[in-house]
């Protein structure tokens, strides 16, 4: 697969506009529930999502971007800054949802997208960047890994509601 060159991926800060194609990249990118095209045009239409991107797009710690590929949304990832006690107050960024269309993927739009949320957390005076993936996603991890991303610790998660 050919790489595209990062100086045409354009990075910007998510509008409501762009909510479904944002719901429909994240369920793409689920591995825990498959769906057919159409499902995911249906279920991305959901009003939910533009109330979650409402409640993200409120809230001065949380950013959720897009990757642009000539015009078209083809990445996203949500950043949020996370002021904390360890290491003498150390705030950290917590990276997720980073998605690529899969017709994109292997071309180093990830890794575009991933250089863009280390700079805009240095921007915001962040000193540690973490992120998780799910366990059944070993190309993720490899990708994270040759970034530079060290699997230091093992995540737990709980449920509250459905």
């Amino acid at each position: 697969m050919t790489k595209t060159d990062a100086s045409v991926i354009r990075m910007r800060e998510a509008v409501r506009a762009d909510v479904a194609r944002v719901a429909a990249l994240i369920m793409h990118g689920a591995s825990v529930q498959k769906r057919t095209l159409e499902q995911i045009a249906a279920e991305a239409q959901d009003p939910a999502y533009l109330e979650a991107f409402d409640v993200i797009a409120a809230n001065p710690c949380n950013t959720l971007f897009v990757a642009e590929l000539d015009g078209t949304v083809v990445g996203t990832y949500q950043i949020t800054i996370l002021p904390g006690m360890a290491e003498r107050g150390r705030v950290r960024a917590k990276i997720e949802s980073v998605h690529v269309a899969p017709e994109c993927r292997g071309r180093g739009i990830g890794a575009t997208m991933m250089r863009h949320a280390i700079a805009f957390a240095t921007e915001k005076g962040v000193g540690l960047v973490e992120l998780t993936s799910q366990k059944a996603r070993p190309e993720a991890h490899r990708f994270y890994n040759s970034l530079g991303f060290v699997q230091s610790h093992e995540g737990f998660k709980m449920a509250l509601s459905s």
